[in-house]
């Protein structure tokens, strides 16, 4: 006796996937800019960490060669991470929450003190928190539509 239905499963973790590649991606790309001078405004004034760099990448964000490496290190765990589903809605998800908290220690932190040791200005303060909430929310949406993981009937398949 044959079965004449056969189930197929749609890949929907690739949403999830696509998203922790794009934004893996995006974050290299920026560690990358951080260090050539033009779009890095004041580039001779970088500084190794600290809030006395006055580098700026596109004259808005400040950045020194710690933010610089902390952006190439997160881009490359965010391609690293996009290989697996589960690893990527973490990445989104986790790295969502992390930039949520930068934003409350960029908000806290007197930008002129010793704690700003990244350095964070403003213009940061408020990236991270969009950072952070589309971030969590890509992560939500790639995380239901892996669970919503379709399983359909394809009649006369076997």
């Amino acid at each position: 006796m044959t079965d004449h239905n056969r189930t197929s499963t749609t890949d929907r973790g690739k949403t999830a996937r696509l998203a922790a590649t794009a934004v893996g991606a995006t974050f290299l790309l920026v560690g990358i800019l951080g260090f050539v001078p033009g779009i890095t405004t004041n580039y001779d004034t970088m500084e190794l960490a600290g809030h006395e760099s006055r580098a700026e990448l596109l004259g808005i964000f400040q950045v020194s060669i710690l933010h610089n490496v902390v952006h190439l290190l997160f881009g490359l765990a965010g391609l690293a991470m996009a290989r697996k589903t589960s690893s990527a809605i973490t990445y989104l998800i986790g790295g969502g929450a992390i930039y949520l908290v930068l934003w409350v220690y960029g908000l806290a932190t007197d930008q002129r003190s010793e704690a700003n040791f990244v350095p964070l200005n403003n213009a940061d303060d408020w990236l991270h928190l969009v950072l952070g909430i589309g971030m969590i929310g890509l992560g939500l949406a790639g995380r239901n539509a892996a669970r919503d993981t379709a399983t359909t009937t394809v009649p006369g398949r076997r």
